[in-house]
C-alpha cells in the first residue's frame, strides 16, 4: 500500500496523476538489492525466491528522483523521460506552488546570512508602456535616483523585479536593450495565463508606477573575440537579450559575420521588426530570418527579414550553414533551446563556443 506521507500532492499536482516510478528489467536485474536496501520510500520489495527487486509501492517513488537507476550495477532499473517532469515543473501552478510553500516555510529554509546584496536594490519607475507583438509587453523603467543609474550592465544580462505590495518574490526578465546614457532599461513580459507578475504588467500597471530592482545579473554576455562570425537563436521573448546583444555588436563592429534566427509560434508575435530592419541595415554582414509556424494574412516582413514557415529548431538545422568557426547564442524556452542547440551541433559548431540563455516553456 503507498504511504500517505509520500503519495502526497507534488506542487499541487495529485501524485497518482504523475506518471513517475522505477521499472525493473528481470533479466538484467542480478538481485545485488543496492535498490531495495537504499530507497528510503520503500518503493521496492525483494523476491528471496527469484532474488529479484519488485516495484511494490510506485507511487512512493519521489518526482523527479532516479538515485536507484544510479546505483544500480546492470542497469537494470529505468524511468519515464525526464521531459515528463520538466514538463510539469514549467506549468504555473507549480511554480506558484514551489513559491508559496518557501514563503510560509522562510524562517527555517532561509540561510543564516542576508544574501540579497543590498547595494544592488534600486527603485525604477515605469516610464513608458507598450503592446509588442500579439502577447507580450514592453516596460520601460527609469531609475528612480541618478545614483541608481544601471547604465553599468553588460548587454544580455537581465535585472530581478519586484512589484510594489505583492506577497509574492521577485521574476527575473532580460535586459532587451544595450546600454543608455539615461540608465533606463527595457524589459519584455510574456502574457502568461495565471501568471502573478503578468497579471500586474497586463493589468494594473501604470505610468509612474515604482518597482524594486535587483541587478544586472547573469553572464549570458558577448564572449566573442573581434573579427569572430557569430549566430543568434532566439524563440518568443527568448529575443529580449539577443536584441540587446545585437544592438551593441551593430554599434560597435557593424562589419562582424552575424545570422539571427528567432522563431515564434505565430507572426503575430514578433515585434519591434522595424528596429530590427534597422539593424539589418546598418550591419551589412547580418542576416536575419524570421520563423513562424503560422502567419497571419496580411502580415509583412520588412524587406531586409527572410521569413520561413515551421519550427527555428528545424529551420537553423535545414539552413545548410557551415558554422564552423561560429560562435553561437541561444535564448528562449527550455526545450526550445534543447533542440536548437542539437542543430547547431549538426552544422559544426563547438560546443563550447555555444552559450545559452533558457526559461521555463
Amino acid at each position: 500500500m503507498p504511504d500517505a506521507k509520500f503519495a502526497k500532492p507534488w506542487h499541487g499536482i495529485p501524485r497518482e496523476e504523475i506518471e513517475w516510478h522505477p521499472s525493473v528489467d528481470d533479466d538484467a536485474c542480478i538481485g545485488c538489492g543496492t535498490c531495495v536496501t537504499g530507497c528510503s520510500r520503500k518503493v521496492y520489495r525483494f523476491d528471496f525466491a527469484r532474488k529479484k527487486a519488485v516495484v511494490a509501492d510506485p507511487l512512493n517513488c519521489m518526482v523527479a528522483c532516479m538515485t536507484c537507476a544510479n546505483t544500480c550495477p546492470t542497469n537494470a532499473i529505468s524511468f519515464p523521460p525526464v521531459r515528463t517532469i520538466l514538463d510539469l515543473a514549467d506549468r504555473v501552478e507549480v511554480h506558484h506552488a514551489v513559491e508559496d510553500e518557501l514563503l510560509e516555510r522562510r524562517d527555517e529554509l532561509a540561510v543564516t546570512a542576508d544574501l540579497l546584496h543590498e547595494d544592488h536594490i534600486v527603485e525604477m519607475v515605469v516610464q513608458d508602456i507598450a503592446q509588442i507583438g500579439s502577447g507580450t509587453r514592453l516596460l520601460t523603467l527609469s531609475p528612480r535616483r541618478e545614483r541608481d543609474e544601471m547604465c553599468q550592465f553588460v548587454p544580455g544580462q537581465y535585472i530581478e523585479v519586484w512589484v510594489p505590495g505583492a506577497s509574492w518574490m521577485s521574476r527575473a526578465y532580460s535586459i532587451a536593450n544595450a546600454p543608455r546614457l539615461d540608465g533606463s532599461i527595457e524589459v519584455q513580459i510574456r502574457k502568461v495565463d495565471g501568471g502573478r507578475l503578468s497579471a500586474w504588467a497586463f493589468g494594473a500597471v501604470a505610468v509612474g508606477d515604482v518597482v524594486a530592482a535587483r541587478g544586472p545579473l547573469g553572464s549570458f554576455t558577448m564572449r566573442s573575440p573581434e573579427g569572430r562570425p557569430v549566430i543568434f537563436v532566439a524563440r518568443g521573448t527568448g529575443f529580449a537579450p539577443i536584441k540587446a546583444l545585437l544592438e551593441q555588436q551593430v554599434e560597435l563592429f557593424p562589419e562582424r559575420e552575424m545570422v539571427l534566427f528567432w522563431g515564434a509560434t505565430s507572426s503575430d508575435d514578433f515585434y519591434e521588426l522595424d528596429h530590427l530592419a534597422e539593424l539589418a541595415g546598418a550591419a551589412a554582414e547580418l542576416s536575419v530570418t524570421l520563423v513562424a509556424r503560422r502567419y497571419t494574412p496580411g502580415f509583412s516582413a520588412p524587406s531586409e527579414v527572410v521569413t520561413e514557415l515551421g519550427r527555428v529548431s528545424d529551420a537553423v538545422a535545414s539552413s545548410g550553414l557551415d558554422l564552423a568557426g561560429f560562435d553561437a547564442y541561444v535564448a528562449g524556452p527550455r526545450l526550445t533551446v534543447v533542440d536548437c542547440v542539437a542543430a547547431l551541433g549538426g552544422l559544426g559548431i563547438d560546443p563550447s563556443r555555444v552559450f545559452v540563455d533558457s526559461y521555463g516553456a
